[in-house]
């Protein structure tokens, strides 16, 4: 029987989770400010993620906080206290990867669902089993898993375990995320939520019996970048993806700005639902897809591991930069005396034509007609600093919209 994904949707802030709850997220999985893999991100305080769940639960979507850091012992006290506060809260899921943590959140919060992490290396059938044994709800599969891979789990795991998939995002040149360069480069460790992307710097290569000779290795005038990898992205293999008894299609980026949560999301989102039409419908509509999807900051994309091995084709070698195809110029929160109240992210100008970004899918063209501060005053712009503007949108805006500009 088919089953019907869930749509996992990443946030970095409350602002973030919001619109992933209005652009398509069935789940959408946070960070509070202590125990995830994410450490750079702005994070959930405790009021936010209160708010942010109680946000999400009023519209139908779940929200699951990461505590998947390897811990040690200096840890171990600090995550009972914080489990403590997590159980008051009630989240939908704890996401967790060491056994000792799973055994506290077992102890501290048996009423909220375990689910294993990426981080845990899941690449077996009996992996799985062994963890659904102890109380785990769901697993998600490590990234090196082929869809077959995938099939065959879920023919030897019980139905009622769920399978959890990365489909879209950054991926890690690492084994599922267990990445040493940045520890040993630089002492922050990637495995406590503090990784500096060592793969994605530039390289030279020195000669065993030349110690100190470094020699570079061009692929073009900018070197070249041999751990770096392409962003995975599926949303051509939907059908696949269902067919192979995934439970939740999960996208990476709990770092990325709400213009990335909003595109993937409703890409996704329309994709899937258009899927559960019928497969025809999907597919006249994947130019859509492929085009929407392309909206936001990203690498060139890859299929990663799910075909079978890469064969290299995962690299990048060449540059270490992101395509850019449209600036996030901020998002609608209000409005007043017939101006939408903007929180603004990057510049914009009176008479500039720039395009609203609706949940629903539309894509609606607009000129700027004015631009006036919280005090009242008119201006021509709106500077590149974050704050509040009122904008004359010609009446098309409502309130999460996303205002962005062709790059």
């Amino acid at each position: 029987m088919a089953r019907h994904p869930e749509l996992l949707i990443p946030a970095s802030s409350l602002e973030v989770l919001k619109i992933a709850v209005v652009y398509g997220a069935d789940a959408v999985y946070i960070g509070g400010e202590a125990f995830g893999l994410r450490a750079k991100a702005k994070n959930f305080s405790m009021d936010d993620m209160r708010e942010g769940i109680a946000f999400a639960h009023a519209r139908g979507v779940k929200v699951y906080v990461t505590a998947n850091i390897l811990a040690h012992n200096a840890d171990l006290d600090g995550v009972r206290s914080y489990f403590e506060e997590l159980r008051e809260i009630r989240p939908d899921a704890l996401i967790i990867a060491d056994p000792g943590v799973f055994e506290i959140a077992k102890e501290v919060c048996p009423g909220i669902e375990r689910h294993i992490s990426t981080q845990a290396n899941n690449t077996n059938y009996e992996t799985y089993n062994f963890w659904y044994k102890l109380g785990a709800r769901r697993v998600v599969s490590a990234r090196e898993l082929s869809l077959q891979e995938i099939k065959e789990l879920r023919e030897h795991v019980p139905a009622d375990l769920e399978i959890e998939t990365f489909v879209h995002g950054a991926m890690c040149i690492s084994y599922s995320g267990r990445c040493l360069l940045s520890n040993y480069f630089t002492g922050r460790d990637a495995n406590q939520g503090a990784c500096t992307h060592p793969c994605r710097w530039k390289y030279a290569v020195m000669e065993e019996t030349r110690p100190g000779e470094y020699m570079p290795v061009y692929e073009n005038e900018r070197g070249t970048f041999l751990f770096n990898s392409k962003d995975l992205c599926m949303i051509e293999h939907i059908p696949e993806l269902v067919e192979a008894g995934i439970d939740s299609l999960k996208v990476e980026g709990r770092m990325k700005a709400a213009l990335y949560v909003a595109t993937v999301a409703r890409t996704y989102r329309k994709a899937l639902d258009d899927y559960a039409k019928d497969v025809e419908t999907y597919r006249r509509n994947m130019p859509w897809y492929l085009e929407q999807i392309s909206c936001c900051t990203r690498r060139q994309f890859t299929t990663g591991f799910f075909f079978g091995k890469p064969d290299g084709q995962t690299q990048i070698y060449d540059n270490s930069t992101y395509l850019k195809e449209s600036v996030y110029l901020g998002i609608v929160s209000g409005e007043r005396d017939g101006l939408y109240r903007v929180e603004q992210r990057n510049k914009f100008s009176v008479g500039e034509e720039i395009e609203i970004m609706k949940p629903d899918g539309r894509n609606v063209p607009v000129r700027v007609g004015r631009i006036v501060s919280e005090d009242g005053t008119d201006q021509e712009s709106a500077p590149h600093a974050k704050q509040v503007v009122y904008v004359d949108l010609q009446g098309r805006g409502e309130e999460f919209d996303i205002l962005r500009r062709q790059a």
